[in-house]
């Protein structure tokens, strides 16, 4: 079961790794990032800041999307976390069981347009989101569990 996609920049950090897991009772954390995957010390660094007790799971956008797919990661209660609104596009576009996308952390950039304290948009960013809102998908803006969700 799919709890939450997150788009963070910072991929696995504290917030992610404890507030956020605790929070929606993952078991299982997949960081879907094309980099990440095949950078072996990225990925052993990021095994470490992983919370005791939940898997973790470092796959391509690619390889990401045929595993939600084939149903081998439906026995988990799983949190997606990826570094882009691009990556959560094409997550979202292939996986249709997806209905909640969380902005988490996007830094700025030559071009993005900043819409709350953590959150900077490109232009095309924007236009995806908005596709991803006009299929139903609910994206929202929320540092910490706790704090009041913020509709774009």
């Amino acid at each position: 079961m799919i709890l939450l996609l997150r788009v963070d920049h910072r991929l696995l950090h504290g917030q992610v790794a404890f507030s956020w897991t605790q929070t929606l009772g993952a078991d299982c954390i997949l960081i879907a990032n094309d980099a990440v995957a095949g950078d072996e010390l990225r990925k052993k660094t990021m095994k470490l800041a992983k919370p005791q007790g939940v898997k973790l799971v470092i796959k391509d956008i690619k390889a990401a999307i045929e595993a939600l797919n084939s149903g081998v990661t439906d026995k988990y209660k799983l949190f997606i976390v990826v570094e882009s609104v691009e990556d959560a596009y094409k997550i979202v576009s292939n996986v249709k069981q997806i209905k909640q996308v969380n902005l988490g952390g996007i830094k700025p950039r030559e071009g993005s347009r900043n819409i709350s304290k953590t959150i900077n948009l490109l232009e095309e960013e924007e236009k995806m989101i908005k596709e991803l809102e006009s299929q139903g998908v609910e994206v929202e803006i929320r540092q910490l569990p706790g704090d009041n969700k913020i509709y774009l």
